[in-house]
């Protein structure tokens, strides 16, 4: 960061939900060629790389512990679902076959809060006041490398996971044979975007489909890999929210767009995990994956039909609780709600009768 100019971070916009929640516009696409949904096969949950590779990703060796870590703001909706995510994490981080290690709450707020004592927490600077333009997600590059330079981390590999993710059971190191795990997403597409793409990975770099189609979480990759990649991630980031042309075409996923350039550019290419997580309500059941992803509104009527687009008879969205904890014991979906849904709910309920001082704010 100190080495960018102050006109070269002049930018940033997008209001903060669409960070995270587009759900009228990806309905129809989710449903016909999302990585995830259940229509999809699923006999391979390693995907894109040669079969040589694949089997270095997928099997043994020595274990291998990874260092989770997180970017969060100290609002209560963040707070919350830290306080979940840890709980999970603290869960399942000592059962078989788990290689997570320690865990790391990346907080750019400049300042400390009170869930230091809950969760091990560093604390970084944001972006200057106002650069953000309300588009906040442009601060976790710009965390990440701040946490890089300042702490000294154990493990040699690193998970970048967000607030909103549940570990469902224990997570291996996927990153086998040193290559990074990531999870694809649908709508990363840089081969339909590639006159855009080449303003920030120009031809000499290599091919456009060596941009891999995916955000910087969840991936587990090798903090020296990191290291190299995070300081670029940062750099692209801010000149993509600095074209008109890229922000508008990229949005509310530019900075996943970012970091995927960014590994491109240090020719780091990943493992595609299609079991490293699910996302209720298009996936429609657990299966073999790690992580339930809930950044998407769960909305249905009492038939157990999900109405798309429109706020269901029962609900379950986390952009329902921005000013305070989400309440303990919440209503379970009605019949005929996907497996993904109802476990969700109950990892949600458990957490929260069990999490001490759930209720005072915190």
């Amino acid at each position: 960061m100190a080495r960018a100019s102050p006109l070269f971070l002049v930018f940033l916009s997008l209001g903060f939900f669409f960070a995270t929640y587009n759900l009228l516009t990806l309905v129809v696409r989710y449903r016909s060629d999302g990585p995830g949904f259940a229509g999809a096969s699923a006999r391979d949950p390693v995907v894109g790389m040669p079969e040589g590779r694949k089997m270095a990703a997928a099997f043994g060796g020595k274990r291998m512990p990874f260092h989770v870590a997180l970017t969060a703001t100290d609002a209560p909706y963040s707070r919350w679902q830290c306080r979940i995510m840890y709980y999970w994490y603290k869960k399942v981080r000592g059962l078989p076959g788990s290689e997570m290690g320690g865990f790391t709450r990346i907080l750019h707020n400049g300042r400390e809060d009170h869930l230091m004592e809950e969760i091990p927490t560093v604390v970084v600077d944001p972006l200057p006041a106002g650069l953000d333009r309300g588009y906040i997600v442009l601060n976790r590059p710009w965390a990440f490398v701040q946490w890089l330079e300042k702490t000294t981390i154990e493990e040699d590999y690193i998970l970048m996971a967000e607030p909103d993710h549940v570990f469902v059971k224990p997570l291996p190191n996927l990153a086998r044979g040193g290559l990074p795990a990531a999870f694809p997403f649908f709508y990363i597409k840089p081969t339909e975007h590639v006159n855009i793409i080449r303003k920030f990975y120009p031809e000499e770099k290599g091919e456009v489909t060596d941009i891999d189609p995916i955000g910087n979480s969840p991936v587990i990759i090798k903090k020296s890999d990191l290291e190299k990649i995070a300081p670029t991630w940062l750099n692209i980031s801010l000149s993509m929210k600095d074209d008109p042309e890229t922000d508008k075409a990229f949005g509310w996923v530019l900075e996943m767009y970012a970091y995927a350039v960014a590994s491109a550019l240090h020719k780091v290419q990943h493992v595609l995990r299609k079991d490293f997580m699910i996302q209720p309500p298009w996936d429609l059941k657990v299966g073999n994956s790690f992580i339930i992803h809930y950044t998407y509104g769960c909305d249905y009527n009492m038939k157990g039909e999900l109405t798309y687009g429109k706020i269901g008879e029962w609900r379950f969205d986390k952009r329902s609780y921005l000013r305070g904890p989400i309440p303990r014991n919440l209503p379970m979906p009605p019949s005929g709600v996907p497996e993904s849904v109802v476990t969700l709910v109950k990892m949600v309920n458990e957490a929260t009768a069990n999490i001490p001082g759930w209720d005072d704010g915190r």
